[in-house]
């Protein structure tokens, strides 16, 4: 693996995003994700997953630097790849916690909250939410219903629409996150969670949680092809790609 580490425990696995300074999200990450998340799925060995970052990153979204240049075959592999990781996270069947190690824009959020508990590192500058309406990325129906499983109907529509980030005391006080630690606590938090969930019995946790998702689920298996051809003509759309390219240069200035 080239974006991410995993490190194997008696009966889980530590996923953690390891890609430059900022983790940020590409086709390789994307295909080395779902991979994980699939065998892990798959092997009777691994009970669960903690989800995680490195210092400061968790991750800060996708790394339009990169999709900015991507073609129009390479586009639309990468939204349909990132849309499917989504829905896997979703769908996954054990305990899966997610230690928010720092920022966690955009992207990152779409990943965590597909998970079933989220901590996150303490720290006055971190961010977290979905802010796809301030950097120009149509944002899909699967996202909005997940947001809104967490935070409610009403905050999501107003954060949706401001493209709100929000910072950890109030991401916990909305219910994004479910508790906020010290950067130096944050695994430990993190795996004595995971290990209160598999003290569960393993089919009681899996229908636990399908139970629990029901109607979340149910959503997931509407055709979003759709929504695929929305977000790909939007983001051709001259307009849009202006303004996305003046936030790759302002990236590349920094």
């Amino acid at each position: 693996m080239q974006t991410i580490n995993t490190i194997a425990k008696d009966n889980y696995l530590i996923v953690q995003l390891s890609r430059g300074k900022v983790n940020a999200i590409n086709q390789l990450m994307v295909d080395e994700l779902n991979t994980v998340i699939q065998d892990i799925e798959n092997d009777e060995k691994i009970g669960g997953a903690i989800l995680t970052g490195t210092p400061h990153f968790f991750s800060a979204g996708l790394d339009v630097k990169e999709i900015f240049e991507y073609n129009e075959d390479e586009i639309r592999h990468f939204f349909n790849s990132f849309f499917a990781l989504h829905k896997n996270l979703v769908r996954f069947t054990k305990p899966m916690v997610c230690a928010i190690s720092g920022h966690s824009p955009a992207g990152g959020t779409v990943l965590a909250i597909a998970t079933d508990y989220r901590l996150m590192a303490q720290g006055e500058k971190y961010v977290i939410g979905l802010n796809e309406m301030a950097v120009n990325i149509q944002i899909t129906q699967a996202l909005i219903n997940a947001y809104s499983f967490w935070i409610g109907n009403a905050k999501a529509n107003e954060y949706l629409l401001d493209g709100k980030l929000l910072h950890t005391q109030e991401a916990l006080s909305c219910g994004l996150i479910n508790k906020v630690v010290e950067g130096d606590e944050l695994m430990t938090a993190a795996e004595a969670q995971l290990t209160k969930y598999l003290g569960a019995d393993a089919e009681i946790f899996a229908n636990t949680k399908r139970k629990l998702r029901r109607a979340w689920l149910a959503e997931l298996k509407t055709d979003d092809s759709n929504e695929l051809e929305e977000t790909l003509n939007i983001w051709w759309k001259p307009s849009v790609r202006s303004k996305i390219k003046l936030f790759v240069e302002s990236l590349h200035k920094k």
